[in-house]
């Protein structure tokens, strides 16, 4: 029986960098993965390829709609080739996936493919092609999530999909019904929206991605409008059903009327529940919570002293890179160091066009717990990189504590602020004030001087170009 220092079981991007971590800091480590490939929902079924069809179809509808305004005349008709963009995102998955291989491969981590279970807190067993056994110290739970649906809706993998069948559709569908406004349902629905799709988004709550600040809800929808998608808010789902290839999907409004919607497909989007499936926690004693999420303290270690678990199998923001972040905690908890996770500064991103970010507390946030602040705000249209780019859309807003000035939450909308909230994400790590990014220089022309401005409007209706 082999015996490891650690063992990972999920090769998420929690997983396969705890592993990184605990190799580079010397410990003997394996890591377990049920798939024939590492990687996670993440790389496989996630953000990857749903990244790689947002830029192939984000191309495909510029080709269509703007390349003529930028001077670019394409001879003939602009034909979609959608077998051939599903093969390019399955490509860029295999070469993400492949990468992790060869981590592994430096990095001297032992691989096992099959079903890691506990058989109890120092044994794993590994139910693959052969069943195996090995010892470890210390196991790091790292089984990530599954699509989430509701109790009468029957997943049937065919036209009433989630997340992962809709990144390998082989047609565009004609009317694609998306029950859930959140990160996935509408990054996936704006897919199919620039493919032709006639999309509707069907929303529990009073808005689209209720968690986020009220602000870029509002922004996102007035855009994805334009773009016609259609929106149901305050929305209760009742009943989906299927009749050959017509889904039905039933729902009522505020005021108890009744709206039915008819498609080809309906994706349902409803959240992810953690995945504790098959891994015997109760075997080594490990507490999961009424959730079903394994429960642990602020150190992320569970109720067995030797376990630990990241993630999202754990309570907390179910986002890649916060699992990251609590894979190197952890790897260096055990190497006896005292690492720290900020998880007020973990951003939050939407992978839409334009794209939205956040970092920090909302304006909601701010208001319930009663904290004076001050706000600011820029809209992306005054900037003249936006509009030499086109990308008009959207806004910078910065809150910032009323008597010190420091920065409390960053939200933006607009052309790649995926990449411009890590400025803010720096700048509230350093306890930063809204003064201090105002006298800092920003490159012009560039989308980041929407941040500047923003900062400016916040120490005193100081912007300079609104």
């Amino acid at each position: 029986m082999s015996k490891y220092d650690v063992a990972i079981i999920g090769s998420g991007p929690g997983g396969y960098v705890a592993a990184i971590r605990c190799a580079q800091l010397g410990m003997k480590t394996a890591i377990i993965e049920k798939y024939n490939t590492l990687g996670g929902t993440c790389l496989n079924v996630g953000c990857i390829p749903s990244k790689a069809l947002l830029d192939s179809s984000h191309h495909y509808e510029d080709a269509l709609k703007h390349f003529e305004e930028h001077g670019i005349d394409i001879p003939g008709e602009i034909k979609l080739n959608f077998k051939k963009m599903i093969e390019r995102k399955a490509a860029v998955v295999k070469q993400t996936t492949d990468g992790i291989n060869f981590l592994m491969n430096k990095n001297k981590i032992d691989v096992f493919t099959g079903m890691g279970s506990f058989i109890d807190a120092t044994h794993i067993a590994i139910n693959g092609e052969k069943k195996q056994t090995i010892e470890a110290a210390n196991t790091i739970i790292a089984t990530g999530s599954k699509p989430a649906t509701l109790p009468f809706i029957k997943i049937d993998k065919e036209r009433i999909i989630t997340s992962t069948e809709a990144l390998t559709l082989s047609e565009i569908p004609k009317h694609m019904i998306v029950i859930g406004g959140g990160v996935i349902g509408l990054e996936l629905g704006q897919v199919y929206r620039r493919l032709g799709a006639e999309v509707s988004v069907v929303e529990y709550m009073d808005r689209i991605i209720p968690t986020m600040d009220s602000s870029q809800s509002r922004e996102l929808t007035k855009v994805m409008k334009k773009q016609g998608v259609k929106f149901y808010l305050s929305h209760k789902v009742s009943a989906v059903s299927r009749s050959g290839d017509e889904i039905t999907v039933t729902a009522t409004d505020k005021k108890d009327k009744e709206v039915t919607l008819t498609g080809d497909y309906c994706l349902v989007s409803v959240g992810r529940r953690a995945y504790t499936d098959g891994l015997n926690a109760e075997n080594a004693g490990v507490k999961i919570t009424e959730r079903g999420q394994v429960d642990v303290n602020d150190h992320l270690q569970t109720n067995v002293k030797n376990i630990y678990a990241i993630g999202d199998v754990v309570r907390g923001a179910m986002l890649a890179h916060k699992a990251e972040e609590e894979g190197v905690m952890v790897a260096e908890i055990l190497a006896g160091q005292k690492p720290h996770i900020d998880y007020n500064l973990i951003p939050g991103v939407v992978y839409t066009w334009p794209e939205v970010a956040s970092v920090g507390k909302t304006e909601e946030q701010l208001k319930e717990a009663n904290v004076s602040y001050k706000s600011g705000q820029f809209p992306m249209r005054a900037l003249g990189r936006s509009r030499a780019s086109g990308d008009t859309d959207g806004f910078v807003k910065i809150l910032s504590d009323a008597t010190t000035d420091e920065i409390l939450g960053v939200h933006m909308v607009g052309a790649r602020v995926a990449d411009l909230i890590a400025e803010m994400v720096v700048g509230m790590e350093f306890r930063a004030s809204a003064e201090d990014i105002a006298r800092m220089s920003h490159a012009h022309p560039t989308y980041a001087e929407a941040v500047k401005e923003a900062a400016l409007a916040a120490t005193g209706d100081r912007a300079l170009h609104s």
